[in-house]
């Protein structure tokens, strides 16, 4: 059974159900299919019946990408719940590739909170939790959290919230939120941590940088995502996952905001 028509990016069909009929010129709408490489997108989304990290898998290779994955040895096999947590250079080929190792690795038996472009991957919903990033947040968020977090499926989360800007010159991700540290702690999961490789354009970094300069509402640089993803296209990437962090190593000695700042530290010293 083929992808249902449905799953299908239809821009016209979003924005007139977000603005009213008529209301974006054509032109408008022209642009933007291009912008966001609609026919391109709907490519992935029409790959016969992959689900899940079948999909996953088929979306790397349909954009041609070259994923090399070191450390695998420390995915641990104990049957146990984990926390992997992973910075967020891209914002697409990223967290695609780590649900794909992740998923594969333990049978699909993941969950990974989402914002709103990956929630739109109907293939891959069964995976995800709805962080709205571009409105109000849902009131039972905190209730899907914990649920997830309590539940035996492995947990995936990018703490950042949002994929890496560049800061002081270098690219690297956002404060991490302590929610993975909190959560974790409460449910006793040791955190695996995992880097990945790779930048955005200098296009999307200056976006960014305007959008604080103008302190505009609007994160115009996430708009541009759908086309850094294009742009990531044959390219090869890096993976590699460290050691899983015991729970109990996180003590009252610091704040749960403190250690999520040092396994951020720890993901970067991952680095090669």
């Amino acid at each position: 059974m083929a992808v249902n028509e449905s799953v299908r990016l239809d821009l016209d069909s979003i924005v007139e159900a977000k603005f009213g009929k008529g209301k974006v010129p054509r032109f408008v709408l022209s642009w933007l299919k291009k912008f966001i490489h609609q026919d391109h997108l709907n490519g992935i989304l029409d790959q016969g019946e992959y689900l899940g990290v079948d999909f996953l898998e088929k979306a790397i290779e349909y954009y041609d990408v070259h994923l090399t994955v070191e450390g695998r040895e420390n995915l641990p096999e104990d049957g146990r719940r984990y926390t992997f947590v992973s910075n967020h250079p891209l914002g697409g080929v990223d967290a695609v590739s780590v649900l794909a190792v992740i998923g594969r690795k333990y049978d699909g038996n993941i969950i990974i909170p989402a914002n709103d472009i990956l929630m739109a991957v109907k293939p891959i919903a069964e995976y995800t939790i709805p962080v709205n990033k571009f409105g109000g947040q849902s009131s039972s968020l905190s209730e899907q959290i914990n649920g997830a977090f309590a539940s035996d499926r492995q947990v995936v989360i990018f703490p950042a919230g949002l994929c890496s800007r560049k800061i002081d010159g270098v690219v690297q991700d956002l404060p991490w939120k302590k929610t993975f540290i909190t959560k974790s702690k409460a449910n006793q999961r040791d955190i695996v941590p995992i880097w990945f490789s790779g930048r955005n354009s200098w296009r999307f970094y200056f976006l960014d940088k305007l959008r604080n300069l103008l302190k505009l509402k609007l994160n115009i640089a996430m708009l541009t995502l759908p086309d850094e993803l294009y742009r990531s296209q044959h390219k090869s990437y890096t993976m590699v996952i460290g050691k899983p962090i015991p729970w109990q190593t996180f003590t009252s000695e610091k704040k749960d905001i403190e250690w999520a700042a040092w396994v951020r530290e720890q993901v970067y010293k991952l680095k090669k």
